[in-house]
């Protein structure tokens, strides 16, 4: 049996951090990572662009966080996004900053990321161990002494350690190795593991509209979700229509809201403000404006100074006025239902893509069991938590990169 002071489960964004400031501080480290290699996810997160950061301000950081952004206030009061960004530049990672506060690597490349944490952990010392599956905490009297393991799918070995970091990741994505693993050794351990659902991900809407929208991309809309009639949240920004319904931005922040009611059989409606920067009564003095200045021009035609091409037969269908009717001979009732369907141009949402479209994980483990201040289980003494195997998840925008670098930041500095 292998001994070690630091044992890392999973080589992602977390697991790496942890792993190399765990050795900078002369610990003798040991990472072992599911798949064959460390880093898998992380290389394609941003659509591979890999957004590490945000440079929004704490309070405003922490409130992009659920269900509870206040665990996270140590954790960012230590290591935060300044932090992040120097150390990157450190290891050799340049950044720039792009719209929204996201941070990115200059190159635009999260291989660079993966390849220079990579690095980083080799040059401080680093054990790395792929292909390596961990099957069992090692708990003695309430307190860690090691890990049973299997590698390469054949061979069960044993490491001890004083300090196990769980930093396993969540479910999404599981073809790159996050499984649910780390839920079930924390569960192995005593901790309670909140419902998981997959989150940041695209939905699946009713109908056919939204195939035949496919490609269409809407930028500065707002869209409101309703659930059972009731307004359950909005946002502002992009959208995407897909063949089998929406995703974007915004609708990947809203999914959060919606995949956990999909399956209680409520109603779930998306609406598009396709006119958000106008109040009801400014786009209705725009649409007497516009049936005015062109009022020998067919109904048809005047949509193409409000909508792109591809939406146009969609809104003429919905709204059933005729596509060749003048401008002139639009009468006031036709006009409101046009402004209507332009502020609340709506979709039943029926489902949400599969695990393996999904961003992140909603739900994990009960961070009312972790110690705020140390990441350390307040069940089992030695073990500690990092990254999305815990509960707490953000919107797109580099907060849940942020969230790993500093829980893994936080686990690794404390004994």
């Amino acid at each position: 049996m292998q001994n070690f002071d630091t044992i890392i489960i999973g080589g992602g964004a977390a697991g790496l951090m942890a792993a190399g400031q765990s050795a900078e501080l002369g610990n003798k480290v040991l990472v072992l990572e599911r798949m064959n290699r460390p880093g898998r996810k992380l290389s394609i997160t941003g659509k591979g662009r890999c957004n590490i950061t945000n440079t929004a301000p704490l309070a405003e950081f922490i409130n992009q966080v659920q269900p509870n952004g206040r665990f996270l206030r140590s954790s960012f009061s230590n290591f935060f996004s300044n932090e992040v960004i120097e150390f990157f530049n450190r290891i050799g990672v340049k950044t720039v900053v792009e719209r929204g506060g996201r941070v990115f690597p200059e190159s635009g490349k999260a291989v660079e990321v993966v390849k220079q944490m990579t690095k980083w952990c080799h040059d401080k010392g680093v054990t790395v161990k792929s292909d390596c599956r961990v099957n069992n905490l090692i708990i003695e009297n309430g307190v860690i002494v090691g890990v049973k393991a299997t590698i390469d799918k054949k061979q069960t070995v044993s490491y001890n350690a004083k300090k196990i970091i769980l930093a396993t990741g969540g479910v999404s994505y599981p073809a790159t190795g996050s499984t649910g693993d780390g839920y079930k050794l924390a569960e192995s351990a005593g901790h309670k593991i909140n419902a998981v659902w997959p989150s940041l991900v695209p939905l699946e809407t009713e109908g056919y509209v939204a195939k035949r929208l496919s490609g269409l991309e809407l930028r500065n809309i707002s869209g409101t979700v309703w659930i059972d009639g009731k307004k359950a949240g909005e946002d502002f920004g992009e959208m995407s229509f897909m063949d089998f319904g929406i995703s974007g931005p915004i609708i990947l922040s809203l999914s959060r809201l919606i995949v956990p009611v999909i399956k209680e059989n409520k109603e779930v409606i998306f609406s598009i403000d396709l006119k958000a920067a106008l109040d009801d009564k400014k786009l209705d003095n725009r649409l007497i404006r516009d049936l005015n200045d062109k009022g020998k021009e067919t109904f048809y035609n005047i949509l193409g100074g409000l909508l792109p091409k591809i939406l146009i037969p969609i809104c003429i269908e919905q709204t059933k006025i005729d596509a060749n009717k003048i401008g002139h001979q639009i009468t006031g009732n036709e006009r409101k239902e046009l402004k209507k369907w332009l502020k609340n141009f709506s979709f039943k949402v029926t489902d949400h893509r599969p695990w393996e479209e999904a961003i992140i994980t909603c739900g994990g483990i009960n961070t009312n069991e972790v110690n705020q201040k140390t990441m350390e289980s307040k069940l089992v003494k030695g073990l500690y938590f990092a990254g999305e195997v815990l509960d707490l998840d953000a919107p797109t925008g580099g907060y849940n990169l942020q969230i790993a670098f500093s829980t893994a930041w936080t686990a690794a500095q404390n004994y």
